[in-house]
This record gives C-alpha cells, sequence and structure tokens, in this order.
C-alpha cells in the first residue's frame, strides 16, 4: 500500500472549540515521509510542529501539540479524518492556535479532502504491528492494544446519565467505513459543566452547531446522527490520538471508559517500545 497525500489545498474556517478564536487554515499537500505537519503562520518564524507524540503537551479534555508560547489545540479532529482515509504527508497552515470545530466531528475534514481527491505517493506505507498485548489503565478506565492483522476498535462508555448511560460500538477502520459510520459523529457535553469548563479556559466556542449538548434529562440538540453517536465521538477521537504515532496501526483497540489522557498514555507506551530495540511487543511493518 502506497503513502497518500491530497491531490490539492484545501480551505477551511471557522470558530475553535475551545480557545473560541476565529480561524483560518490552508490544508496542503506534501511529499512522501513528511508526516502531518502543522504551521503557525500568524507567527513571525512560521514555525512548524509535528504532529506526533512528541509534540503533545496537554491531553485533558483535548489533545495540545507544541509548546506553551506556540501550541496547536484541539488536533484530534483533523488527525482523525487523515488517519481515517489513510493520508499520510499534509501541512496544515495555521492563523490562530486551534483548528476549526465545524460541526464538531471530522465530516467536512473528510468531505473536502475527498473532494479534491487523493494521489498516491512512490514510497510505501509503513505498519505498526502490535505482537504482544499493550495496555494503559487509571482507576476503572482501560485501554488495550491486542495483535491483529487490522486496525479494529471497540469501545464502550458509561455514563450516570439517562441519556448516554452505556454505549457499546464496534468497527474494523478503513477509510469506507470511517466516512460512513464515525465521521460524522459530534463532540458532546453535559450543560451543567459549560460554566466550569470555560473557567477553565475551555469550550468558549462550544455551541449547539458544534457539540452535542447534554442537559439533565434530554439533549438540546434537535436530533442524534447515530443512537450510540457518543461513543462513536469516542472512538473517532481515539483513532485521531493513535495517529500521533505518525504510521497506522494494525491491532484490535479495547476501550471502557477511556478519554484523551489514557489514549496518549498507551501511544507513548506503544512509541516506547518502538524505540527500544530490544522490545518483543510490536515491530514496524515495511522497514
Amino acid at each position: 500500500m502506497k503513502q497518500k497525500t491530497l491531490k490539492k489545498e484545501i480551505y477551511v474556517s471557522g470558530t475553535g472549540l475551545h480557545t473560541g478564536s476565529k480561524i483560518s487554515i490552508k490544508i496542503l499537500p506534501a511529499k512522501v515521509n513528511t508526516g502531518i505537519r502543522f504551521k503557525r503562520i500568524d507567527k513571525l518564524k512560521h514555525e512548524i510542529i509535528n504532529g506526533n507524540i512528541d509534540s503533545v503537551i496537554n491531553s485533558k479534555r483535548e489533545v495540545t501539540l507544541g509548546r506553551a508560547d506556540m501550541a496547536i489545540h484541539t488536533v484530534e479532529h483533523l488527525l482523525a479524518a487523515f488517519s481515517g482515509l489513510e493520508i499520510d504527508n499534509a501541512i496544515i497552515e495555521m492563523d490562530a492556535d486551534e483548528p476549526p470545530v465545524v460541526d464538531g466531528s471530522s465530516r467536512l475534514f473528510v468531505d473536502l479532502l475527498m473532494e479534491v481527491g487523493l494521489e498516491e505517493q512512490d514510497q510505501n506505507r509503513k505498519f505498526i504491528i502490535v505482537d504482544e498485548p499493550i495496555w494503559a489503565s487509571s482507576d476503572d478506565r482501560y485501554l488495550v492494544a491486542l495483535p491483529s492483522d487490522e486496525m479494529k476498535i471497540s469501545f464502550t462508555i458509561d455514563f450516570a446519565h439517562p441519556v448516554i448511560k452505556t454505549q457499546y460500538a464496534s468497527f474494523k477502520i478503513n477509510p469506507e467505513i470511517f466516512r460512513k459510520e464515525i465521521a460524522s459523529a459530534r463532540t458532546f457535553g453535559f450543560l451543567n459543566e459549560v460554566s466550569e469548563l470555560r473557567k477553565n479556559d475551555l469550550a468558549h466556542g462550544g455551541s449547539l452547531e458544534n457539540a452535542i449538548v447534554i442537559g439533565d434529562t434530554g439533549i438540546l440538540n434537535d436530533s442524534l446522527r447515530f443512537e450510540n453517536e457518543c461513543v462513536r465521538h469516542k472512538i473517532l477521537d481515539l483513532i485521531g490520538d493513535l495517529y500521533l504515532l505518525e504510521k497506522p496501526i494494525l491491532a484490535h483497540i479495547i476501550a471502557i471508559k477511556s478519554g484523551h489522557s489514557l489514549n496518549i498514555e498507551l501511544v507513548r507506551k506503544i512509541k516506547n517500545f518502538i524505540n527500544d530495540n530490544k522490545n518483543n511487543k510490536v515491530h514496524i511493518k515495511g522497514d
């Protein structure tokens, strides 16, 4: 399987979910082995931040890359679009510090990327192969990667709330299934948490236009896109977080009540095993 990039550049503008910043981004094709790179063009030096686990500086509620004075917030929905469509190489030029949240999912990114088309490049993809179970856990939250010859995610969430309760979904991850079943699942939040989130400098751009908002007895939006849209969005987030490995991973990922922090912990463990030449838990196919 060959590496891919997009055929032509695309533009997206809107509001950042957490920062509330007004922002425009340009996604450009990139050469083989570039990976996913973010460029802050509002900065004098147009500095580049690599879209990988080594760049992560925060994973509470969202994933932030960079450093304190030059950060990119909430990258997971955009990374999920690249991962789900099997795009290996792209450069994202940004004039602020967070990609547009658009509708709270990856759907618009996916639609625009499919509209301009994808281009195969002249080098093969490399895959991370899981040879033995690798896991991360915290209290009653668990995340494990099991050996598999394909990418699959099985996810369970459990909220003490009558609207969500326990939800489960399991999907083989490929471009067709990603586009049809996962890409349009929106982020969600609880109305009674909004004040606290904003006190913590989060959710300043959140609205019914870009998130499922859950009240005490029901959702405030007109409808859901899927009956279990919340767990599907958790899968979307996990797909984006896993792409911080910079290569697609072949594994069956089983998640129970996981979130960004646990996702990032697992990604760091896998990356450490990759860097350890003596490890027997993962290997790279294609080296």
